[in-house]
């Protein structure tokens, strides 16, 4: 009740005695006019309340003395502490405004303007208890409660109390005989010294009490005394803080995390020229997950980088999105890009789409580079954003080259592929008009060699000699694969391989994982989500990819078959190192051979890529593996040698992978394969209009071997008309060679027609037949003509390509050959 009569006056205090002077003057009628007035109202404000308490404090003693041992005496021993805290608090606190105003008196009114003000309080004053500040940079040290002052002259600088770290230092010594103590600010360290030790004692206890109280927004109670809290207070604050010094933050404004002085946890930076960065500290500077704003000068648009941090500079893996409508995603190394990344132009004028390496911030190493205006793509070398050094080109009409090019321009001759099959060696123009000496070689095996011009108005002209003596094109020249000797899949994506095998060289520690990796999310949408982002925990798949749970779950899974679902469950998740890295190997594949990148030129170069990968991504679940048992001291004694590397790369990661890379890999393989598919499907349309016996006869399958009781004949129908009905259950089991991608189970379906077409075949004879080669062909080949499968050509030559290796010379491999020469036979 009582302190609430306070609170209602203190409310109501400022106005009330404008009002009511009379009863005022009623008040003090006590006191004649020779008595100041400031004494008269301090006589009638507080000597009413201080008598109250006495006389509490005398009751409760009284009381107190009556009472028997139990439950009440303690209340009423409790009540009278408190009311004798009360006692001195106040008679603390009238000291400290006496003390407080008797120092407006001493100081100049220069200092009074700038420094008094009626709320605040001086604690202690180095005149009363000495201590000087080092390096003889001030007269006097002033404590205020929210404030520490140090006055030289006629000047002061004020330190905020809420941003004073206070700690002991050891012996100066540059000062002997002196007690230290070390005074932190945000952008200053400087020291006061004590003659002895009990005043640096006394002083050190009065500063950390009031940065404390300054922190708590409350005083201690009562002000001097045992207070029941620490001392000491926090070294970690959160505060705003406006830079003044020299130095990369001068005037921006902080709002965040403290530890000891430096900006430490989270926190926004903003410059007054609208820059501005949100994200970790460590130790005054950017160190962590950022997002970072900067104002573009001509136009009134923001560059906005959201990236990690090392040591104040950018680091790691990153999002920039330009102010002109380009995305930069990839590597930074000191504030610039770095290895891998993608550049990515979103406006209409010219958009295009860069893949690749960088160094220094420019294009430099292996890249695809896409106009998406010429329709045209570019993979090769790059040297400071100029195409230079070997370079392909594949344009949307299907045309392709090969050049040597030097800052943009392509000098030297080439190799032009043409889209109907001519491929010409020598000179051409950007235009791809020829010009100077060249070789010509036509799809019908003509070859022209000499010199060609190109007058305006009167078409190409040359000045050679026609050679007709070959039949027709060698398959070498109107197959060739370019980009083997010139980019070795070694070299290719080597950005992205040296980050993932970075991370395992670091240690794997989680707070980097995202910098080398990239970032956790799963759509473009929650990035979008910036602030949020910082602050909460990202992605949002169910199970747990945290890196110790990673490496203790590769210790569980290294038997093959649970290996192999654990890889799965891996490739396939997005915050997964591995799956990450795969996602990244993604991007790059698709950049180069999707889309326009999509010509037959280029087969060997994609098949290769995508082998290595698996060797890759196989190399680094090794290195995975290899940290987590040396995190448990137990290295694994056997180091696989090259060789079983490779197989284990083709015979376990492949296949897993293979669905990413199968549209665009297939697609190669169907060019490729493309005249020879034309006349296969020929063939089966031919062998198509044949009866069931008629083909079997036709194709010198032996009359024994004619599943005849399989024709079941309606009552008008001739059996030798009957289609599509012997050996049907094969030729179902051949058509789902198409429903899958592994060639694993390609070749698989290919054993199972293969038993099939012997079971019929033993039913037919009525006992076990095991078929010789003679007569497998035959019986294959009407198989093959009735399965209809189309783009036979390129699924035989992706699954010798992709096989196992281990597979060669075996049952797999017979069988795929016996279905080549099916399919050359067919052609024929």
């Amino acid at each position: 009740v009582v302190v609430h009569g306070f609170e209602h006056a203190t409310k109501s205090k400022s106005e009330a005695w404008k009002h009511h002077k009379t009863v005022l003057k009623q008040f003090l009628t006590d006191f004649t006019s020779e008595t100041s007035m400031s004494l008269a109202l301090y006589t009638v404000l507080h000597k009413p309340i201080r008598d109250h308490i006495e006389q509490y404090i005398l009751l409760l003693t009284k009381l107190n003395e009556v009472l028997k041992e139990g439950s009440e005496k303690d209340v009423v021993t409790s009540a009278i502490k408190e009311y004798v805290k009360l006692e001195s608090f106040i008679s603390q606190v009238l000291d400290e405004a006496c003390f407080t105003k008797s120092l407006w008196k001493s100081l100049g009114y220069k200092f009074t303007d700038m420094l008094c003000v009626p709320e605040r309080r001086l604690l202690e004053d180095s005149k009363n208890l000495p201590i000087s500040a080092s390096t003889n940079r001030s007269d006097r040290i002033l404590l205020f409660d929210d404030v520490l002052v140090l006055i030289q002259g006629n000047s002061f600088q004020s330190f905020d109390l809420k941003l004073v770290w206070v700690d002991e230092n050891c012996r100066e010594k540059s000062a002997p005989g002196l007690y230290g103590l070390r005074i932190t600010t945000p952008e200053e360290i400087f020291f006061l010294f004590a003659k002895d030790p009990q005043m640096k004692a006394v002083w050190q206890w009065k500063l950390n009490q009031a940065v404390r109280q300054a922190l708590n927004g409350k005083r201690d109670f009562p002000l001097w005394g045992k207070t029941g809290e620490g001392t000491e207070p926090p070294s970690c604050r959160f505060f705003t803080y406006v830079f003044r010094l020299e130095g990369k933050f001068k005037s921006a404004s902080y709002e965040g995390e403290w530890h000891w002085g430096k900006p430490h946890g989270k926190g926004t930076l903003k410059w007054r020229d609208g820059r501005n960065h949100v994200g970790d500290f460590k130790e005054g500077l950017e160190h962590g997950f950022g997002i970072c704003l900067v104002p573009r000068r001509s136009e009134d648009r923001y560059d906005c980088y959201k990236c990690h941090w090392y040591e104040g500079k950018m680091r790691g893996y990153g999002i920039c999105e330009y102010g002109n409508d380009m995305v930069y995603k990839g590597y930074f190394k000191d504030n610039v890009r770095q290895g891998f990344g993608v550049l990515e132009n979103l406006s209409a004028e010219h958009p295009f789409k860069y893949t690749g390496q960088w160094e220094n911030d420019k294009k430099n190493g292996y890249g695809v580079w896409e106009d998406k205006d010429r329709g045209e793509r570019y993979i090769g070398s790059w040297l400071d954003d100029h195409k230079h050094g070997q370079g392909i080109v594949v344009t949307q009409s299907g045309v392709c080259y090969q050049r040597t090019f030097h800052a943009d321009k392509m000098v030297g001759s080439g190799i032009l592929l043409l889209e109907d099959d001519s491929v010409y060696e020598g000179n051409f123009t950007e235009d791809l008009t020829f010009v100077g000496k060249g070789k010509l070689s036509f799809a019908n095996g003509f070859i022209l060699e000499g010199t060609f011009t190109n007058k305006s108005g009167q078409g190409l002209q040359t000045h050679g000699i026609l050679n007709t003596s070959n039949e027709q094109l060698d398959e070498r020249i109107t197959k060739a694969q370019l980009g083997l000797e010139e980019f070795p899949v070694e070299k290719r994506w080597k950005g992205i391989y040296d980050q993932f095998l970075e991370f395992i060289h670091s240690g794997c520690k989680e707070e980097t994982e995202e910098s080398f990796t990239g970032f956790h999310i799963q759509t473009s949408k929650e990035l979008r989500k910036s602030q949020e982002y910082l602050f909460c925990q990202r992605g949002t798949e169910d199970v747990s990819w945290k890196i110790e749970d990673i490496l203790e779950e590769l210790l569980q899974h290294q038997g093959l078959e649970s290996l192999q679902s654990y890889l799965e469950k891996a490739l396939k998740s997005s915050l997964h190192p591995l799956g990450k890295l795969l996602k990244a190997l993604t991007i790059a594949f698709q950049a180069t051979y999707s889309g326009i990148g999509a010509n037959r030129h280029l087969l060997t170069m994609a098949q290769e890529e995508v082998k290595y990968y698996a060797k890759k991504i196989w190399e680094f679940y090794q290195g995975l593996l290899h940290l987590a048992l040396e995190q448990k001291g137990q290295l694994s004694a056997k180091c696989e040698d090259g060789d079983t590397s490779d197989q284990k790369a083709c015979s376990v990661v492949l296949p897993l992978i293979l669905p990413c890379f199968y549209p665009e890999l297939f697609m190669l393989y169907m060019l490729y394969h493309e005249r020879e598919d034309d006349l296969y499907c020929q063939g089966i349309v031919d062998l198509s209009l044949f009866p069931d016996i008629k083909l079997l006869e036709f194709l010198d399958v032996q009359k024994h071997l004619w599943p005849l009781k399989d024709l079941t004949l309606t009552t008008n129908q001739r059996r030798s008309l009957i289609k599509d009905k012997c050996f049907l259950s094969a030729t179902e089991c051949l058509q789902k060679l198409i429903t899958t991608v592994d060639p694993r189970e390609k070749l698989v379906i290919l054993q199972k027609t293969y038993e099939e077409i012997e079971s019929t075949v033993s039913r037919v004879v009525e006992k076990d037949y095991k078929l010789p080669m003679d007569d497998l062909l035959p019986l294959l080949m009407y198989v093959v003509s009735r399965a209809k499968i189309q783009h036979l050509g390129a699924e035989i030559h992706l699954i010798r390509d992709l096989m196992d290796p281990t597979n060669q010379g075996g049952l797999y491999d017979f069988l795929l050959t016996a279905l080549e020469s099916c399919y050359e036979h067919i052609q024929r």
